[in-house]
């Protein structure tokens, strides 16, 4: 089960170099994450206002290459199960002419009203769809 979200690189996403700032990366994969999650009917706002918080305990990128200013691309989204109470995302940046920008897992935790771990069903049926 894949998802993608298309992006388009703004002008001020980028640095001297003329080209994405590696930190930007980060609000791409978490933008497309909180979309993926509200399509599969999860609502992260809503999870909060429960006080049942996902928060990322990891994040790798592998970046393959750069984007610039204008660059149409997009992001994927894929879920798994790292361990019992720890989901991760795998997420690509793939360019518009189909070339692999970067390569991400990122890897999370469902945290309950006590700020606990905790496994989230709806979690668990994403990654049992996925499995």
């Amino acid at each position: 089960m894949s998802f993608c979200l298309a992006f388009k690189v703004r002008d001020y996403e980028c640095d001297l170099q003329g080209i994405v700032n590696n930190g930007v990366y980060f609000n791409y994969l978490e933008h497309a994450r909180h979309e993926f999650l509200l399509a599969k009917g999860i609502n992260f706002a809503a999870l909060t206002a429960q006080k049942i918080h996902l928060v990322v305990v990891r994040s790798e990128m592998d970046y393959k290459r750069s984007l610039t200013s204008g660059d149409c691309f997009e992001v994927r989204v894929n879920v798994e199960r790292i361990s019992k109470v720890k989901f991760g995302f795998r997420q690509q940046v793939i360019c518009s002419d189909g070339a692999i920008v970067l390569e991400a897992l990122v890897i999370g935790v469902a945290l309950n009203q006590r700020g606990r771990p905790c496994v989230l069903p709806e979690i668990e049926a994403l990654i049992e769809l996925a499995e």
